[in-house]
């Protein structure tokens, strides 16, 4: 990495939302999500990596766009890149 990258501010606000669910499938007609933690965007990503594989298309993570890489609106797949991300500064800083 040359210094050029885009940086990420994994302490900016957010909120982990989940949406309800019926046989691990979303219930979108009627529902939508609902709050489960409002934290850092950090600790949202660590709190979502938790959560078994198979349902992280069920949670979403709200919070202010950091393009080019952070949407408003985090999915779940989305979710375990940045996650990935996040790891790798922590070894860049450690380093």
């Amino acid at each position: 990495m040359d210094g050029t990258e885009a940086q990420i501010n994994f302490d900016a606000p957010a909120v982990l939302r989940k949406w309800p669910s019926l046989q691990n499938q979303r219930r979108i007609e009627g529902f939508s999500p609902y709050l489960l933690l409002e934290s850092p965007l950090d600790e949202c990503l660590r709190v979502l990596m938790k959560k078994p594989v198979g349902t992280l298309h069920l949670y979403e993570i709200h919070t202010a766009p950091q393009l080019p890489l952070v949407e408003g609106v985090l999915s779940g797949e989305r979710v375990a890149e940045l996650a990935r991300l996040r790891e790798l500064a922590r070894l860049r800083d450690f380093l």
